[in-house]
């Protein structure tokens, strides 16, 4: 099976920007929720609904915002619209893809407007630190004691200490690069080496998620005191910056450079017959993969709040998270999945997984990238 890059920007990224902003403030806002947030824990089969004994079907509609390549034909979110609403007859799923992401609602919650939706699909830790540091109340309620499929998450995804926001998938940022024109660098000093002059397309750490992980990255290789003289060299060795990842996949379809910071899980939609995998190899630098874990969050105005609940429980059954992973290219937020061999065989995990947690990023994430920003995009 292949894709062209069209139907692969569809479904592989989701193209959020930086600037979007997540939810913040109070540990939990469970006012008037009380009786909605029991359930009766995991079934034998570990795939319960969280749903309370003898309790009615869930009923009426439940407002999904996210961002635009969730949704629409063959995606992860209109799998799970239907699949939801064949589950609870009397529940209809809508997706609300607003043009700021999170942002949007952050401003909102700022001007003291109403949340016209009851969750959201799609944040990033970097996203969540932002919006704490922006409101003083919570934009999101706490989800994750509350779920009956809470045990089986993988616990190195959790991007939340206060429990708000729950990881559905995570991606592993690496090197796509073409065999037969360049080797994959084994560190990150190798790409100041004359071999990888004008090799390099990445992405402007304040519009893109893999362009954001890729300079964290450099962080943790070369600390804080050391990663923008690095970017400095990078620079100086013909590295392009592009505005998000569409345009540097692009770029590097087209011959532009060969080598592109992208995803590992790169040959799901690019292998096959007819597809030349020499130009989709995937490369670890340091044998490691920077881990951007995606996650969902109900709003804390939701006024469907054990709806909504019930729907985060929905997308962490194994059968769905095989869905959403296959879907999404990503791989899945919990430990039982039910993942294809073709999709096992065509995932690539890195040896160690790199990432910067919560209390890593509060109150330094915004300094760094504006900081990179001025060092290389300025220039």
């Amino acid at each position: 099976m292949s894709l062209n890059t069209t139907e692969y920007n569809n479904r592989l990224m989701d193209r959020r920007t930086f600037i979007k902003t997540a939810g913040a403030g109070s540990l939990i806002a469970l006012a008037g929720c009380s009786m909605t947030e029991t359930n009766d824990g995991p079934g034998n089969d570990g795939t319960t609904t969280g749903t309370v004994p003898g309790a009615s079907p869930p009923s009426g509609t439940l407002t999904v915002a996210t961002y635009s390549s969730f949704t629409g034909d063959g995606t992860a979110g209109n799998y799970l619209k239907s699949a939801f609403e064949a589950e609870y007859p009397d529940v209809t799923v809508e997706f609300e893809v607003p043009e700021n992401g999170v942002n949007q609602y952050i401003q909102r919650k700022q001007s003291g407007a109403g949340i016209d939706a009851d969750l959201y699909v799609g944040l990033n830790t970097g996203e969540l630190v932002r919006a704490d540091d922006e409101l003083d109340s919570s934009l999101f309620m706490h989800s994750r004691d509350y779920l009956g499929r809470g045990y089986a998450l993988k616990s190195d995804l959790q991007i939340d200490p206060r429990g708000r926001a729950v990881p559905y998938d995570t991606g592993y940022i690496s090197l796509v690069y073409d065999e037969g024109a360049i080797n994959a660098p084994e560190t990150f000093d190798d790409l100041l080496e004359p071999e990888y002059e004008d090799a390099l397309i990445t992405q402007d750490a304040r519009q893109s998620d893999p362009g954001r992980a890729f300079v964290l990255w450099t962080i943790d290789a070369k600390g804080e005191d050391g990663y923008l003289d690095y970017w400095s060299q990078l620079d100086d060795n013909g590295v392009t910056v592009t505005d998000d990842w569409e345009p540097a996949y692009n770029a590097y379809m087209n011959e532009e450079a060969p080598m592109v910071v992208s995803y590992s899980t790169d040959q799901v939609y690019y292998h096959g017959e007819g597809v030349d995998m020499s130009r989709h190899q995937v490369g670890f630098i340091n044998d490691q993969g920077y881990a951007n874990p995606e996650a969902v969050a109900r709003f804390a105005d939701t006024d469907q709040p054990a709806l909504a609940r019930q729907f985060i429980d929905f997308m962490l059954w194994p059968e769905h998270q095989a869905q959403i992973a296959e879907r999404n290219v990503q791989f899945p937020a919990v430990t039982d999945a039910q993942l294809s061999e073709e999709f096992g065989q065509y995932a690539y995990e890195p040896p160690e997984a790199v990432t910067f947690d919560y209390d890593r990023l509060q109150g330094n994430v915004d300094t760094w990238i504006d900081d990179w920003a001025r060092e290389v995009v300025s220039n």
